[in-house]
């Protein structure tokens, strides 16, 4: 019964936890941590309650105790992440305008990238979001307004392409 309710969850558990911590493998550990916690503390859960919303809890926290870990220490970068930073742009349209959402998203305050991410992304309700984050609803609903809007502010003011460099070339 555990395992029927908790593998589904796994591929939007790991897509939350790597847009929250922007690194693919502390990402798949902290998935890792999360599955190993809600299968050791299952009989603590409620039984009338939602296992989806409990578990994106339980993943939550830890990314946040994660991020304020690394905070607190220097910040060495992995040759990984160097190699994301150095690859070279998509030339399709599409790779780009997916690009540029990306770099708008990574762009917005932790708390307004968790509440899109949780309710646009992994389609979780207000009132889900909100117990995940322990915040109040009206919260989660001011901070994807405001997310939204960054968002859409930022994507209009991003430009058309760098600066010397067409994104597109024509090739004859």
């Amino acid at each position: 019964m555990m395992i029927e309710l908790l593998e589904p969850l796994i591929p939007a558990l790991r897509r939350y936890a790597r847009s929250l911590l922007r690194d693919r493998t502390a990402a798949d550990d902290l998935v890792q941590d999360c599955l190993e916690r809600a299968i050791a503390h299952w009989n603590q859960r409620r039984v009338d309650g939602d296992t989806r919303r409990w578990v994106f809890t339980i993943l939550h926290n830890l990314a946040m105790t994660e991020l304020k870990r690394r905070s607190t220490r220097s910040s060495d970068i992995d040759v990984e992440s160097a190699e994301n930073w150095l690859s070279t742009p998509p030339s399709q349209e599409d790779g780009l305008h997916h690009q540029a959402l990306l770099r708008a998203l990574e762009a917005l305050p932790e708390d307004q990238r968790a509440v899109i991410l949780l309710v646009s992304i992994e389609d979780l309700s207000y009132a889900d979001a909100a117990r995940v984050l322990d915040v109040p609803i009206g919260t989660v609903m001011s901070r994807l307004a405001r997310a939204r809007e960054k968002l859409l502010k930022s994507i209009k003011e991003m430009p058309a392409e760098p600066a010397g460099r067409p994104y597109l070339r024509r090739v004859k």
